[in-house]
């Protein structure tokens, strides 16, 4: 955590890795419009919120400015597809569309890793963040692989799309089974909320929907174990 307004200018200006960013409304002064240029320059997103929020996450003089250092780095989406192709696989990539959990995430991330997934895509807003206890739950996974923070997880689908990507959507309202598609070239699996599932947005985008199959009375199962079935199909059919 990083606090106090020069502290989070400088982390900014430095290229560090901002998770999360809180600024205090209505904040005046020549310090908060610099404060205010660098973020705008850096397309930094960040959160407004109330002096009382604040001082609930540290008693020192914070100056209406919080932030959170992300754990990880980055890795851009448009360099990873490149660098799987040259090594003659087929990429496999599975975007997360709101998918709030940390434990759900961390154990999506833990799953992803052991089967060799080439990248994980999480939004930058609407859904869970890299933190301590999402690496905890990932088992170091998060450190390990390739996770990418997107604006849009839409625009993530076109870029995906135009790089030759089929994209799968794991969703309940899928009439295909998971156990109909071939898998055996490049593929995104998108994967929903905890309680909505995948957005109507993202399912328009997606070249199939599909579900699996489901024989007792519950309706559908966890996504972190959604994932894990989808995920090691492909990786069966692969193999």
């Amino acid at each position: 955590m990083v606090f106090g307004m020069r502290p989070v200018i400088e982390a900014i200006n430095a290229g560090k890795e901002i998770e999360y960013l809180m600024i205090q409304n209505n904040l005046l002064g020549e310090n908060y419009s610099e404060l205010m240029r660098i973020i705008k320059k850096n397309e930094q997103t960040f959160q407004r919120v109330p002096i009382e929020k604040l001082n609930r996450i540290t008693r020192r003089n914070h100056q209406g400015v919080v932030c959170f250092i992300s754990p990880i780095s980055y890795t851009n989406l448009e360099d990873i597809l490149p660098f799987v192709y040259e090594k003659g696989k087929d990429p496999l990539i599975v975007l997360l569309d709101g998918i709030t959990d940390v434990r759900n995430f961390g154990a999506i991330a833990r799953t992803a890793e052991c089967a060799g997934v080439d990248g994980l895509v999480i939004p930058e807003k609407g859904g869970a963040r890299v933190t301590a206890d999402a690496i905890k739950t990932s088992a170091g996974a998060l450190s390990e692989m390739a996770v990418c923070k997107t604006k849009s997880i839409e625009s993530s689908i076109r870029l995906l799309k135009e790089s030759g990507v089929q994209i799968i959507a794991c969703s309940e309202k899928g009439e295909k089974s998971l156990y109909d598609l071939k898998f055996n070239k490049p593929t995104a699996l998108i994967l929903g909320a905890e309680d909505k599932g995948v957005s109507q947005s993202c399912l328009n985008l997606a070249d199939e929907i599909v579900q699996i199959p489901i024989k007792g009375k519950i309706g559908s199962l966890n996504v972190s174990v959604s994932a894990g079935v989808a995920i090691y199909e492909v990786l069966r059919q692969r193999a």
